[in-house]
């Protein structure tokens, strides 16, 4: 009998603690819905700290220049399409130049050119990695500044080359795969593999052969072949670019501005850029079509050869019966926004009286981009202030109505919504295919449109042809053993995605709904302290890098250099065959040479991890490692990427190895010092090559 007392006293003081903590539980989660509502949150959103975590990255690559036969397969696709200049390239995306070919990459003011056979993959692309899966060819890397956080990385099948300063550099990939090749002109690297870390310094060129035992040589840089000069014309062109002096070098696309049009003083707007040749009824966003790329969804992609900074950056003024284009404030590195418009007649149920449409037009300068994503409150504020003249007040004002209360904005005035013939509008069904929009324009009458109501989301989900665009199957037939190559990484790429048929079955065909969509934990307390995220100052605006110290993601790459805000404007001419200790600004290196690194360093290095865009909460991977190793989920991995082994001790074999590389080197750079370019000359002589490098 007292036993059964005693179960049942301690089943009802269970129960009643029970309910303790779900009422503790309930009255906390409604102190968090209280805290978002204060900030300007609607209750079901995640604090603005966890959302600003998943924010999508605030820059992409861009196809700007190709040559031959380039082709381009979508993150998380089987198929290859031919390469259509301005399409954004993102984390997953495959790039191939056939033979006879060539192409140019661009991710702000950073230069990414393709040689002939040569293939690569955008591991890793966010604010601060640029990580690179080189699988064959050659590939030519010019970094024109290193912030604390950036990171570089190419891997390729048997080494990780980490590119710690600003400079130039080249890779060569044998066909095999069995042997790299590093050439640094300018700036310092670090290579890694075969259980061991070597530097690469100015003026050097290393051949490393094998791969669980790597093979090795220094030498003095190489004659220039014609991929060397045709990158360095490339980039003289660039020293040279007038629209420098108007824009920040990391606004992807300034490069082709000054081709193709012209900047004036505009009263009212300041500095804007006007096309020089325009086609009769010519608007901003109708010659080029729509695409999906995630994690942002819709995307803009023109025609024109200049069309790319002037659709994700800035906004357009109609002035004197002709549109400008109004880049906004110069900040180090303004936010790409996938296509900078509102949208007319994209909710579900609307049509137009010539049927359902989908309709837009261009922001006009001061106002307000909302995405059609899902992102974190400091990021809206961000995309705006970088791209546009405009007040906190005014963002949070538009913010709050539309997101947070879901209130249409009916007695907005936009701008351009009211311009003749600035408005364009297609059939549902030529939006989500990728069709041309200037050959399926919809005609509907400028009142209808001037009173149609505006959002800035669509009611279209994406199908396959959305996310491949124009491109044609591609002409040729890529090598398997260069697709299904694997190579080397310091850092853990995250997994490719899955096709755009498996995502929306996934999401039940609601895909474009639940874009950015996480699982988030209970929210922090806001600020963080101050070894985390910086704290977003009062209007909201966040700095572009974070610090490093105290409990930071990122720890600071070792050799880096600190933050370097841009001198706008054109740099003096410069000679690369001489090593010149004030071009650029680049710390020149010290007489270690081909150094064999320590422990430490390698350690600092493979301890740096990307920004995952598969976000995680910290709550479940403590779950996660509570539970016995064999019930653990496996972790995720990219398929063609695995780990640099192990750094190995040095030994006395290898610094003496090392120590004759280096004075052997050194010794030849004294007698023969790097050959001076000479612009006369209409044609280096061929690149002299290692005869163990298979191509």
């Amino acid at each position: 009998m007292k036993t059964r007392t005693l179960w049942t006293w301690i089943l009802v003081t269970s129960f009643a603690l029970f309910l303790q903590a779900s009422t503790k539980a309930n009255a906390q989660d409604d102190d968090v819905q209280n805290q978002n509502q204060a900030q300007g949150q609607s209750p079901d959103q995640p604090s603005q700290d966890q959302n600003q975590d998943q924010d999508p990255p605030g820059r992409v690559a861009r196809l700007d220049y190709s040559q031959g036969s380039i082709s381009f397969r979508p993150a998380g696709e089987d198929d290859w399409v031919s390469g259509v200049p301005n399409r954004p390239m993102v984390t997953g995306d495959d790039l191939w130049a056939d033979e006879n070919s060539r192409a140019e990459v661009h991710i702000g003011s950073t230069a990414i050119r393709l040689g002939a056979k040569t293939g690569i993959t955008f591991l890793t692309l966010d604010d601060r990695t640029t990580q690179i899966r080189l699988a064959e060819g050659s590939l030519i890397v010019r970094v024109r500044h290193v912030d604390d956080d950036d990171n570089y990385e190419i891997d390729t099948p048997n080494i990780a080359f980490s590119l710690l300063q600003p400079g130039e550099y080249r890779v060569d990939v044998s066909e095999d795969g069995n042997q790299s090749i590093t050439t640094v002109w300018h700036g310092r690297g670090r290579v890694t593999g075969g259980g061991f870390t070597y530097t690469v310094v100015a003026n050097q060129s290393a051949t490393f052969t094998g791969s669980d035992h790597l093979d090795y040589d220094v030498a003095q840089l190489p004659q220039r072949d014609d991929l060397d000069t045709w990158a360095f014309e490339r980039d003289d062109r660039e020293d040279h670019s007038d629209s420098a002096n108007y824009v920040s070098r990391e606004m992807t696309g300034y490069e082709d501005l000054d081709e193709y049009g012209d900047w004036s003083y505009v009263a009212g707007y300041g500095p804007c850029w006007r096309p020089r040749a325009v086609v009769v009824g010519w608007a901003p966003y109708r010659f080029g079509h729509w695409i999906y790329v995630g994690p942002w969804g819709w995307t803009w992609v023109e025609d024109e050869p200049w069309g790319f900074a002037p659709f994700h950056y800035g906004r357009w003024a109609f002035v004197s019966n002709g549109w400008f284009w109004v880049p906004g404030p110069v900040v180090v590195r303004p936010v790409w926004a996938p296509a900078l418009v509102a949208f007319v007649g994209g909710r579900p149920g609307f049509h137009f009286s010539a049927g359902v449409g989908v309709g837009w037009f261009p922001l006009a300068p001061g106002e307000v981009y909302l995405p059609g994503y899902r992102v974190s409150r400091a990021y809206v504020n961000n995309v705006n202030i970088t791209n546009t003249s405009v007040s906190v007040t005014r963002v949070t004002n538009v913010y709050n109505t539309v997101i947070v209360n879901r209130t249409t904005v009916n007695n907005a005035t936009y701008v351009n919504q009211r311009v003749n013939n600035g408005v364009t509008v297609v059939s549902h069904e030529a939006f989500i295919n990728a069709r041309p929009v200037a050959h399926n324009i919809m005609r509907v009458d400028q009142r209808e449109v001037v009173d149609a109501p505006v959002t800035h989301v669509v009611a279209a989900e994406p199908v396959r042809t959305s996310v491949f665009g124009v491109g044609r199957p591609a002409p040729v037939k890529l090598p398997a053993a260069v697709i299904n190559r694997p190579v080397v990484a310091v850092r853990t790429p995250p997994p490719p995605p899955h096709p755009i048929e498996q995502r929306q079955v996934q999401a039940g065909g609601r895909l474009n709904e639940q874009i950015l969509v996480r699982p988030v934990g209970p929210s922090q307390p806001n600020p963080r302290n101050p070894g985390g995220r910086p704290v977003p100052t009062q209007d909201g605006f966040r700095p572009f890098s974070q610090p490093n110290g105290g409990n930071s993601p990122v720890r600071q790459m070792p050799q880096t250099q600190p933050r370097t805000y841009e001198q706008q404007g054109n740099p003096p001419p410069e000679n690369r065959g001489v090593q010149q200790p004030q071009n650029r600004g680049i710390q020149q290196p010290d007489n270690r040479g081909m150094q064999q690194e320590g422990n430490a360093q390698s350690q600092d290095n493979r301890g740096v991890q990307p920004g995952n865009r598969d976000f995680r909460p910290p709550q479940q991977e403590q779950m996660k490692q509570a539970l016995p190793e064999q019930m653990r989920p496996a972790p995720e991995t990219h398929p063609l990427v695995h780990p640099a082994p192990p750094v190995q001790e040095r030994n006395q074999q290898h610094e003496q190895q090392q120590e004759q590389k280096f004075n052997q080197w050194h010794e030849q750079q004294r007698s023969a010092p790097p050959p001076q370019r000479d612009p006369s000359r209409p044609a280096p002589p061929p690149r002299q090559e290692s005869p163990k490098k298979g191509r």
